[in-house]
């Protein structure tokens, strides 16, 4: 995004607060299901300082990260598979569009009941969640690549690993990167769902018993804690794609 752009976009985003601010001051918003956001900041600095919810958002990121290390890298072999080899294509990838396109919440029952309310359910409903996200990029990075370009570094006598760090990759990483973006998203979604349905700690848990107990400036709070931290996790994933940007180039 271009500089003007992003001033004209935080000029918006301050014109919308002000107004939002200045609508519950003069009664037209009821502050007990729309706050101000002067009292919002309020409340997310007090937040701050409580160390129970921060262990809680510790154990949100924890859960997190720990579905993405385990999806990423299984959703990416699995994709890499299915997409080389046709006869696990042809077997398995209809199995993988359909549970890609059904809603993974309607699962979350069968994951309590079989893990209980633990954190091993929340990293498993995540993985879950998060795998046919990073599949399907996977399939779609792995046919990205010009088997033209294949055929030929074969032919001039280049090993796997030149193919592969060559071709394969450069070709791969922008498919692959916006799949870890957008599997990510789905990743924190599914954790935050899993603790807001039933949980005993993370962030998650926390919103709903404010919500709960109409304690509504928390709860805008917390929802502007989550919504900071997947912009933070976007934008690392942005500097690794540019870090990568070699690869595009060789490609």
């Amino acid at each position: 995004m271009r500089r003007h752009e992003r001033l004209i976009v935080a000029a918006g985003g301050v014109g919308l607060f002000l107004l939002w601010e200045v609508l519950v001051r003069r009664g037209a918003l009821d502050p007990s299901l729309a706050p101000a956001p002067s009292t919002i900041l309020d409340a997310l600095l007090k937040l701050a300082r409580r160390p129970e919810v921060l262990a809680s958002l510790g154990v949100t990121a924890w859960e997190v990260l720990a579905a993405f290390l385990i999806a990423a890298p299984a959703g990416l072999f699995i994709g890499f598979a299915l997409a080389e080899v046709p006869f696990l294509g042809a077997l398995f990838r209809p199995l993988i569009n359909f549970l890609f396109g059904v809603p993974k919440s309607i699962f979350l029952p069968v994951f309590i009941l079989v893990f209980g309310v633990s954190i091993p359910q929340k990293i498993a409903f995540g993985v879950f969640t998060t795998l046919f996200v990073v599949i399907m990029g996977g399939i779609a990075a792995v046919e990205s690549v010009p088997r033209e370009l294949v055929t030929v570094s074969r032919a001039y006598g280049a090993t796997p690993w030149q193919v592969i760090r060559e071709i394969y990759l450069p070709s791969m990483a922008p498919i692959l990167l916006e799949s870890a973006r957008l599997g990510m998203i789905f990743n924190i979604t599914a954790v935050l769902l899993c603790e807001i349905y039933g949980a005993r700690d993370g962030i998650g848990y926390r919103i709903a018993a404010w919500g709960e107990n109409l304690q509504m400036p928390q709860l805008y709070a917390a929802l502007v804690i989550v919504a900071i931290a997947a912009v933070f996790v976007n934008e690392v994933l942005r500097v690794v794609e540019s870090r990568l940007g070699f690869w595009r180039r060789v490609a």
